[in-house]
């Protein structure tokens, strides 16, 4: 395949700043290329090229994604599922693993019992037997089913740890795939019109630092507490989201001065206009 060859000639490929904006470089380049003997071959080979790296990449994001996915899923089943649940179930001191666990089951107990004793003010329920038998099979319910949340805590953990080492190796044996998925997207991104450029800037920014993002950072935070059995400390949530999306529209800020000012200042300028 060609693909190295044609990659630092081919229009595809990133070009560098230079004192003649890059619109003009890219016309003179296509003329260039119209007028030489051997235009038709060369725009053959390129859309082989292009072809073959969309495919590639497509390939590549697909495999990325789902041999991690699938890893998780069979080890946990069949291999952690059923060696956490003997251990756990057989030597377990406390249903437990921290206390937001707890503060939450005591609350759904409350919550029956309030609703048992509206059902005695209303004359549904009188026989006090009865009732403490509701309370305690309500209760083994509580436990059985946080004790089932404290054992998966502990097999995502696991299963996620194995993910991530199987992800980062994809990325570290498939190198070659990885620099074609690379050239693909920076074609693909730098191949939007500024109005969609911009548009996804806007869209980007809304949605991880917008005036809304905290209450959806909250969420994500207690969600990805509660995956992996951790206690959901709400000072650490509320210091989380009061600096990670800070930090993290600063990051953006800079690569929008440092990078697309050069590459597409008009891109930078509808986003302005846009966004006012």
């Amino acid at each position: 395949m060609k693909y190295w060859n044609l990659k630092k000639n081919s229009p595809f490929a990133m070009q560098k700043t230079g004192i003649i904006p890059r619109s003009m470089s890219r016309l003179f380049y296509q003329f260039k290329q119209d007028l030489g003997p051997y235009s038709e071959i060369e725009t053959i080979e390129e859309i082989k090229v292009s072809r073959y790296q969309t495919l590639s990449s497509i390939k590549y994001i697909l495999f990325l994604l789902m041999v991690p996915i699938l890893v998780n899923q069979i080890s946990k089943v069949f291999i952690l599922d059923p060696c956490i649940n003997y251990f756990w179930n057989r030597n377990r001191a406390e249903i437990f693993i921290n206390e937001s666990q707890e503060e939450r089951a005591f609350a759904d107990l409350q919550r029956f019992e309030e609703k048992l004793h509206f059902e005695i003010l209303i004359g549904k329920l009188n026989n006090n037997s009865l009732i403490q038998q509701k309370i305690q099979k309500k209760a083994f319910e509580i436990a059985l089913e946080y004790n089932t949340e404290s054992a998966n805590a502990i097999k995502n953990i696991l299963a996620d740890s194995i993910s991530i080492i199987i992800f980062i190796s994809i990325l570290i044996i498939k190198k070659r795939q990885f620099s074609i998925l690379k050239s693909f997207i920076n074609h693909f991104i730098y191949g939007l019109s500024d109005t969609a450029k911009a548009f996804l800037i806007i869209l980007f920014t809304d949605i991880f630092v917008g005036f809304h993002s905290p209450h959806g950072w909250e969420i994500v935070m207690e969600a990805i507490l509660r995956h992996f059995g951790l206690p959901e400390n709400r000072d650490f949530i509320f210091i989380f989201i009061s600096t990670f999306p800070v930090i993290l529209d600063t990051v953006f800020k800079y690569w929008i001065f440092r990078y697309l000012n050069k590459i597409s200042p008009s891109a930078v300028a509808t986003y302005h206009n846009m966004n006012e």
